[in-house]
């Protein structure tokens, strides 16, 4: 019994430190090699919206458009799409 609590208290952080260390390097990794070559991003996350736990609304910003999409565990649909908004689109005199 004392040998299987100390087996315990030695495998248990020995564990937990690699699953630490994976996630790290896993991270890394993504900002290393997920970022485009350039530094621009093609595609951007306007806005989301929770409409239920299973379903969300998106907008993406894509080569000057914005385009609506619902996000939801069978993959994304297109809802809209329209012309990017500037900065001053909402700003009213």
């Amino acid at each position: 019994m004392v040998w299987y609590i100390v087996k315990l208290l030695v495998l248990l952080p020995l564990i937990g430190a690699l699953i630490w260390g994976s996630l790290k390097l896993a991270q890394k990794m993504q900002s290393r090699f997920g970022a485009a070559q350039d530094g621009a991003k093609a595609v951007r996350v306007v806005e989301t919206t929770m409409l239920s736990p299973t379903l969300k609304l998106a907008v993406l910003e894509f080569h000057g458009r914005e385009i609506l999409v619902s996000v939801s565990r069978q993959g994304l649909s297109r809802l809209a799409e329209a012309p990017a908004r500037t900065a001053f689109d909402g700003v009213r005199p």
